[in-house]
């Protein structure tokens, strides 16, 4: 008899169990229980014993029944547990011909019900935590409608393990690309290390030697003056050399000149080690750091691409040394950073075409003010509150006020974070998330407005139960988009 929780009828001439076909096509990480091969079949507590071994015996496959007294759901009775019944003494005679109701009341056991959106994985992991005895009992499977399915154990452990085998498989992948990410990252650090080497070298020539040009450059013109004040009146050839020489207009800008080349040979020094930073990538062991300096190397390196009509604006706070990977950290800062100004570019561009456009129009025509673009950075220590203690946390934000994300555009990001994702694609931003959750123990927090919407935002954190105390505020500043990192104090 084939029956449902919310029916009573009941025909003792139809007990057929329905099978329910798998519709998986490929298993995945995310795949639920509904998508599993299982029975539906069900039967009243006023069933003879001897009608239901019938059914078993013609379904060898069917692991066991659900019961149910007028159509309501009141246990689970298996294959296994009415064998055991019947094999004990007098239990063909006794339980055989008796109703269900009997056999139930001495068979009645823990039984797992769990609901047919439950992820394979996670009711895998139920069914092992049971009690031995009841290892091999099957799982009453509830459906969103209120009816009661049975799945075989086995085929739960068979599903499970194979998407362990996925999982493994995506770990493997993922390792792999790392690997050789990791490869690249060091192969390309160590070319750009020897690059930043070299330019040292004559820098350091360049800026040893500058103290003592400038020393004698001063000695020769104090010379030159003296010989001017005793040498009275100079022969006409010397007069006629010095006004070709514009020995005045020498003398006052040959200081300026070796000012000029020490500015150049410092920059120039700093964007070297700024090099040497950024490419030590493979450390072993955090070591402390100064965030600050580490945003200034990036933006220093990315100021070729930082035109002057993007403004960055630093609002730096009292930090102390961050325990870290620097260079890592150097690759999230220079990520975030590159996906600011790819966002204002455009914006950059399209309001020097207005400036221009604004410029060569007629008189009495105005342009609407354009905001310039801008990245924000802000860094403070924040306090939260983790499961009642407070925890501290050093916060960095860098916002842009450019066009933001539509809501296609974040999902897809939020969705390269996962490792599935990320085994598929490895994107910066998914780089980056890793690098600050995974390898720091931080928190990456992304907000973005769209055209769609008037904000939306989505947060991802490793830990949960945090919630922060501290909030940044950019006076008159229009977040188009913003990342928050936080990096924990120890």
């Amino acid at each position: 008899m084939v029956c449902h929780p919310v029916s009573n009828e009941f025909d003792q001439h139809d007990l057929l169990p329905t099978l329910l076909e798998s519709s998986l096509q490929a298993l995945h990480l995310e795949a639920t229980l509904q998508e599993l091969q299982r029975y539906d079949f069900c039967v009243e507590l006023d069933c003879l014993g001897i009608e239901l071994a019938h059914v078993f015996e013609q379904h060898p496959l069917l692991p066991g029944t659900v019961l149910v007294e007028r159509g309501r759901f009141v246990g689970m009775l298996s294959r296994r547990r009415l064998l055991e019944y019947l094999i004990r003494p007098h239990g063909i005679d006794f339980f055989l011909k008796e109703p269900l109701r009997v056999l139930h009341g001495y068979a009645r056991s823990d039984f797992l019900v769990v609901s047919s959106t439950t992820p394979i994985v996670v009711a895998a992991q139920q069914a092992l935590r049971r009690s031995p005895e009841l290892q091999g009992e099957p799982i009453v499977v509830q459906a969103a409608s209120q009816t009661y399915h049975v799945l075989d154990v086995h085929t739960l452990n068979i599903a499970y393990w194979q998407i362990r085998g996925v999982e493994t498989q995506v770990r493997y992948e993922r390792t792999q690309a790392q690997l050789i990410q990791s490869d690249k990252m060091a192969r390309l650090g160590r070319l750009v290390d020897g690059v930043a080497h070299e330019i040292l070298d004559p820098v350091s020539f360049i800026w040893g030697n500058l103290s003592h040009v400038s020393a004698y450059s001063d000695s020769l013109l104090k010379l030159l003056s003296a010989y001017e004040a005793t040498m009275t009146p100079l022969p006409a050839a010397l007069v006629q050399l010095r006004d070709e020489l514009e020995l005045d207009y020498l003398q006052e800008d040959l200081p300026r000149t070796i000012e000029s080349i020490r500015t150049g040979a410092e920059r120039l020094s700093k964007l070297a080690s700024s090099l040497q930073n950024f490419c030590h990538i493979d450390e072993v062991y955090p070591k402390p750091a100064d965030l600050h300096e580490l945003l200034d190397s990036i933006l220093l390196l990315l100021k070729s691409r930082l035109t002057s009509e993007i403004r960055v604006v630093k609002q730096y706070g009292q930090l102390p040394p961050v325990l870290c990977f620097a260079g890592q950290l150097h690759q999230v800062f220079m990520n975030i950073l590159t996906h600011a100004v790819d966002a204002l570019i455009d914006q950059a561009v399209s309001q020097q075409l207005g400036h221009d456009f604004k410029v060569s129009q007629p008189c009495g025509m105005t342009m609407p003010n354009l905001t310039q673009p801008t990245i924000a950075i802000t860094t403070e220590i924040r306090t939260t509150i983790v499961n009642g203690k407070p925890s501290r946390w050093v916060a960095i934000c860098i916002a842009d006020n450019g066009p933001g994300l539509s809501v296609e555009d974040q999902t897809r990001i939020w969705e390269t974070f996962s490792v599935k994702k990320r085994a598929e694609k490895e994107t910066s931003l998914a780089v980056s998330y890793q690098i600050l959750t995974a390898k720091h123990g931080g928190k990456f927090e992304m907000r973005s407005r769209n055209e769609d919407f008037e904000s939306s935002y989505r947060k991802a954190t490793v830990k949960t139960g945090c919630e922060p105390t501290g909030t940044f505020a950019f006076e008159h500043f229009a977040t188009g988009t913003e990342f928050e990192l936080l990096l924990p104090l120890v």
